[in-house]
Parts: structure tokens; sequence; C-alpha cells
């Protein structure tokens, strides 16, 4: 029999017999976990795989057809005799040598024996015999053959070992066998069994804790395959790593300019650094110090590559270079074949790097939520095509420890730029990420490599600055006006012009009396107005007012009177925007929309779109308002018979007047007015309840007087949708013609209702 010695460390498990101490044998428990454990428990699977036996579970009782061959072929007869145990051994397992049968034969009678001791009779002995040689020949018969040789055999026991189990595996471990016991619930029960650790010893190392609940070899060998299929799906794996951002001391550019050489040693890494800077650090020297960096770094030798504003999208003739197939079921097919495109890579070591990277970034992106493989498949060819087109200006010629440098001016616009940059961050390539002006749309980026450095100083600045004659600077002076500026315009209350990009508009609910009151105020002073950010909240009127007070004509068309201003739009009858007046943008429109959604593109580059020459943000602002009057189906007929389609035409084909005062519209001012006289039965017209619900949400202030009481601005609403609050001011009146408002009398020095109120109450 082979003595029981202990390991130095887990790795002597795998030395050969003839190189160990003693040509002894180990058995070890395992009763805790840690990444190191795992490891050792994958290599020694691998090895009782392949030389040895493994149990999950219980070694399974004999059942009657194994005792039927066994006493078919032994008989009934026992002694505890070890003579008699080793001619059995011989007979039952004669593939085992005499080395083989004496070694087991022995460790069988010194166990028996040890029973006996313990007060157990023959028969009991002679059960134990025999379930000793059925578990042999029928769980163990492989291995007992290998037994003594230099490849050690290996049992690797999963689960809470019971007695006689415990007793033929140290049988095992006698003869020649290494073992491992995994004891997922700690090492109580089995300290019952061998209280002392006479058979054993615990697997100690530093750091470890329980296993967890799910863990199983079951699992393992699912967590092993997926390994083994990642290895080969990766091929050679690169002999060097990155070391990302581990070296610098946080000084930006500073960092950047570190000659390679000074930035490590190791031959096994590459030292490259990975920074996102928001703002400038001197406004008034960043232009400068950019392009001074820039000519630094290129001055070294180094390869630069700029890119400003947005990665441009592939072309097509760069698509249809890559080599793919048209659908993927398996996601490692699909890497595979588009892996096979690195063919213009030259380099070996670059190669293996660049399709771990690439990978990588593949298997992260196919596990994030709603994703399917034919987004990954689209998402692939994008990142092999921006790849293969910056190859040559970052790679060509690389080798290490070189490291080239790319620069992206905005930041990240998309989920696919920002996994084409984090491809690059694990390449020999410093990255680094450029948002000067704090103000604009925010980088997309996250990723735990990436060191960012905000700076209060904020320049706009839309590309790199390579050639200076094109660039410009602030002088000191502008720069305070702009300090200034923020001072004065940020949370003051007071605005300077169209300083908002974005608004919201709120229908205010208010009395009658409060309509003119507030029809000529600045929407900075009305109730509910609100900033945040770039964006404004502005209340807005939006009143239906029937009947005549006091059946005083000439009091109510000097009432309507007053609400003529220089920005509102006077209209005398209904319908007002007709489905039949010409619309040289109506025949298009069917092709505007797709799955509910504006194809704003499509709309912007058409040549009968009439808005190409507003400024692009009244441009979006514009459509924004019409996407959510299609949106929320304030117009009957929405998605149901086609009339959305009908609102497109009519939003995109508004008169100049309106355009204009859509473009002169400053939030934060007095805005554009829309007074409308229904005096007649003519209701609105589905095109009129577009406009006017479009107009509303723009920020216009619409006040409709129907003398009548008739309803003539509901009929085209969808249920609860309706714009108006109706106010209810006096008799109906019918049958009235608009007068001509140039001779109607101001009766502005008129008390109102409040006056005499309070006046009445002195």
């Amino acid at each position: 029999m082979l003595n029981h010695i202990k390991i130095n460390s887990p790795e002597d498990f795998f030395t050969e017999l003839k190189d160990r101490p003693s040509r002894g044998v180990y058995f070890y428990r395992i009763t805790g976990c840690n990444q190191k454990v795992i490891d050792f428990i994958k290599k020694y699977y691998d090895a009782a795989l392949k030389s040895g036996v493994i149990i999950e579970g219980k070694i399974p009782n004999p059942d009657n057809k194994n005792l039927d061959y066994y006493n078919e072929v032994m008989g009934s007869t026992f002694s505890l005799d070890k003579t008699f145990i080793s001619k059995s051994i011989k007979k039952w397992l004669p593939r085992m040598n005499d080395y083989q049968s004496s070694a087991v034969s022995s460790a069988i009678y010194d166990t028996l024996l040890s029973l006996r001791s313990e007060g157990k009779n023959d028969n009991m002995l002679k059960n134990t015999y025999i379930k000793f040689m059925c578990w042999l020949y029928y769980k163990f018969e492989r291995i007992l053959s290998r037994l003594g040789e230099s490849n050690v055999p290996k049992i690797l026991y999963e689960g809470e070992i019971s007695n006689y189990e415990l007793l033929l595996i140290r049988i095992l471990s006698g003869s020649g066998c290494d073992v491992v016991l995994l004891q997922y619930k700690g090492d109580a029960a089995y300290l019952k069994l061998d209280a002392g650790s006479k058979f054993s010893d615990e697997l100690v190392l530093p750091g470890t804790t329980p296993f967890p609940e799910s863990f199983n070899l079951k699992q393992l060998r699912v967590t092993m395959a997926e390994e083994k299929n990642i290895q080969n799906l990766y091929g050679r794996m690169p002999s060097v790593t990155n070391c990302t951002n581990a070296w610098i001391k946080g000084n930006g550019l500073d960092d950047m300019k570190t000659p390679v050489s000074e930035r490590g040693n190791d031959a096994n890494l590459f030292y490259n650094c990975f920074y996102r800077i928001n703002g400038a650090e001197n406004k008034i020297s960043w232009v400068s110090d950019l392009y001074q960096f820039r000519l630094g770094i290129k001055n070294s030798g180094r390869k630069v590559v700029i890119v400003d504003n947005n990665i441009p999208r592939p072309a097509v003739d760069e698509i249809n270079g890559i080599h793919k197939q048209a659908n993927y079921t398996v996601l490692d097919r699909l890497i595979t074949d588009m892996t096979s495109n690195l063919s213009f890579i030259s380099d070996t070591e670059l190669k293996s790097l660049v399709k771990k990277s690439y990978i990588d970034a593949l298997r992260d992106f196919a596990k994030t939520p709603q994703c399917n493989l034919n987004k990954v498949t689209n998402r692939a060819v994008y990142l092999m095509c921006w790849l293969k087109r910056y190859y040559r200006e970052l790679f060509e010629g690389w080798k290490m420890p070189e490291i080239a440098c790319f620069i992206y001016m905005g930041g990240c616009k998309d989920e696919a730029e920002a996994m084409f940059v984090k491809i690059l961050s694990r390449l020999p390539v410093d990255v680094l990420i450029l948002v000067p002006d704090k103000d604009q749309q925010k980088c997309c980026l996250n990723d735990e490599l990436l060191y960012e450095i905000t700076y209060d100083d904020s320049v706009k600045l839309d590309k790199y600055p390579t050639d200076m004659s094109g660039v410009r600077v602030g002088t000191v002076a502008y720069h305070a006006e702009q300090e200034l500026d923020t001072i004065m315009y940020q949370d003051s209350g007071m605005y300077r012009n169209r300083q908002y990009g974005q608004a919201n508009s709120i229908i205010l609910t208010t009395m009658y009396e409060e309509v003119e009151q507030l029809w000529g105020t600045e929407l900075k002073y009305r109730p509910n107005f609100s900033t945040e950010g770039n964006e404004v909240t502005i209340p807005v009127i939006c009143a239906k007012i029937c009947g005549v007070k006091d059946m005083d004509l000439a009091a109510y068309w000097t009432g309507i009177k007053r609400l003529f201003t220089q920005d509102t739009l006077i209209i005398n009858r209904f319908p007002c925007f007709s489905s039949d007046a010409a619309n040289p943008i109506s025949s298009y429109v069917h092709g505007f929309i797709k799955d509910g959604m504006l194809e704003r593109e499509k709309i912007k580059s058409h040549q009968c779109y009439q808005y190409s020459v507003l400024r692009e943000e009244t441009q979006e602002y514009i459509l924004d308002k019409l996407q959510m009057l299609i949106s929320n189906k304030f117009v009957k007929g929405t998605f149901e018979n086609g009339t959305e389609y009908s609102i497109i035409a009519s939003i995109l084909n508004l008169e100049k007047r309106i355009v204009h005062l859509i473009q002169k519209f400053d939030f934060t001012k007095v805005n554009p007015k829309i007074v409308c006289l229904s005096l007649d039965e003519q209701c609105m017209s589905p095109e009129d309840t577009a406009v006017f619900t479009f107009l509303s949400l723009i920020g216009f202030d619409i006040a409709v007087f129907v003398p009548t009481g008739y309803q003539t601005v509901e009929k085209h609403f969808n249920p609860g949708k309706s714009i108006f609050q109706e106010h209810q001011e006096g008799d109906y009146v019918y049958d009235l013609n608009a007068p001509d408002f140039r001779k109607v009398m101001d009766r502005s020095n008129k008390p109102t209702w409040r006056e005499k109120f309070f006046r009445r109450g002195n």
C-alpha cells in the first residue's frame, strides 16, 4: 500500500508518482471555494475523466442482478483470510497484475479486520466484502489495472460520503489512487465518520468562502464546455495584454504624451491609456493645447487618427466587402465567419489581439436585453468595416511596444460607436475622447477601464484643431462676457434671446376673465412656467368662448379686438385648412412614417419639404410636435383609417405666415396667437383639428369665439383629447357677421367685473 502524504500546493496532485516524495498518494477534501479552488477542481475533473472515476451523488448499492452474477462466479463462501481475499480478487478482477491484486486485497483485508475489531460479526463482514467486490467490479474496474502507474488514477467524489463509501475510497487510496472529496455543506458530516481526519486532509487555501448553492459538477461541466468552446472560438490567444490606465497619473494630455518606453517594462504588457476629457482645462489656450498635443504625438513618430463629431457609417462597398451569411442561428458560427475577415492583418500577435477584443465585444453585446442574432450580425459588420477602415492608419507595420493614438472629438453618439471605441481601448492604442462643450450631447460610452476628467471651463469646438489657420479662439474679454452671460441667465429669472431650444406646452385652466389678462403676458410670468436644462415648460391658453355676455355686441367685438396683436393669426370661419387646398407634399406622405414613427431623414431630404430654410433646431421642434400629435392620437382616425397621412400633409404644408410665427417664437416671451370666429354652423375640418392642436403643442395661444354655442370645434377630436376649455359667457346669438375691426371702438377703459366687485365692497 502507498503512503498518504500531504501536498505543498494543489498542483502536486498532477505530479507523477515517481516524482513524489515517498511514492505517496493524496487524499483531500474541499469545503471552501474561491477562484483558485474552482480552477483546481476543473483541472482535477479533467484528469479524473481521462484516468479516474467521478462520483456524483452516491455509489449505487449492488442490485439483485449484480449479486446473482457475483454468486454465479464466486460462490457464496467467505473467509476473513488474506490468502482467500487475494485469490478471490484475482478471479473476480483478472485484469489486475500481481502488484495491483496484492495492494487491493491487502487493503480490503486490513479494512475488514478493523471492522471486526469494532464488533462486526462474520455475516456483516461477508456482506461488506461482497459490497466492496461489486463496487470494485461495476464502478472502479477501469482504474484498478492502472494502480501503481506513474500517472496516478484520480477519484473525484461529490457530496456527503457514507461510512462504507469512505471505507472503499480509503481502500482505493491506499492501493494507489488520489482522492478529492467535494464537501459542499462543510465538514461536519464527514468528521462524524473520521473524527481525527485520519483518512484525509482538508484543503485549506486563503480567501475561501462556502460553496454557492448553485455550484455542482453538472454546472461545472456546462461552464467547462463553454470555456472550451470559447477557446476554440478565439483560437490562438495573444501572448501580450493591455495594461490600460494602471500606470497613468491622471494628468490628461500629459499622460498620453508620455513616451512608451517610460510607461512600464513588463514585456508581456503594452501600456495604453483610455481617457474622456469633458470641458477645457483652460478655455483661453485649450484650442492651442490640443493643436500642440496632436503635433507632438505626430512628431514623436506615433500614428494618429482623428474623428470629428461621429464615426462615419460604413459605405455600401465597405459592407459588401465583409464575408458573411444571410442568416445565422448560432452565435459562434456568426463570430467564426466574421473573424475570418481579419485576414487583412498580417502580424500574428496583433491579429490575436484584435480578434480577442472583437469577440469579447460581440459576446457582451449578445447578452444585452432584447438583442438577437440579426442585431449582432449588423453590429458585427459595422465593427469589422471600421476596423478595416482605420487599420492602416493605426497599425500598419506595428510591433511591440508601439502605441498609436485615436482621438474622437465630440464623444460617442450611439452604442455602435461606443463598442468600436471599447475594442480600440483593448488594443495598442491610446484612446482620447474630447467633449469640450459640456452643454452638448453627452458621450454615451460607459466602461470600467475609462478614466474621466471634467474641467470647469467649456469651449465650443466643432472640429479638432489640426490646422490653426481656420480655428477661432476667444479673447479673454470674450470669455469674460460668456461667464457674465452665464451668471445673469442661469437660474436668475432673466433669459437671453432664444436661450432654450426645446419646449413643452401645458394648457392652463382659467376663468374667462383671465384669458384677456394673460393673453399679452410673457410666458415666463405665467403660472407653471419652468425651465430644466435646455428645455422650458410653457403654459398656453386654449379657450372656446360661447355666447355673448349681456347681449352687448359692441362690448363683444371690442373684447375680441383687444386680443389682436402683431403676432396674432385671425381666422374668420371654419373650415380654414381644407384637404382640397393645393398641397405638393401630400402625394409622398405614405413614405414618411414607419411603425408609427416619422422617417425624419426622408422628410428633410425630400424635394417638396418646405422647412429646410428654417434653423435646424426649429425643424426638429416642428417634427417633434408632429410626432407627438400623431402618437397621442388627438385626431379621430389616427392609425385607423389613414388620418395620420392627412395630418402629416397638413403640418408639412403650413402657410408661410404660420411658419414665420413659429420661427420667430422665443419660448420665454409673448407667444404667437390665434383668434378664430366661428359665427355659423360650419365646423372644424379634420385638418383644422390637426393644425390647431399642433400649434397648441408648439406653444400658440388659441381663442375660438362661438356666439352660437354650437359644437364647431369638438367633432374630430378623439374622446378625452380635445384641447379646448369651454367658457359659457352669455346668451347665444345667431346670424352674426364679423365687423370691420378697424372701425371697432376700443372700450378697454371700461371697469372689469373684478374692479366693479371690489369697488362695491368699499
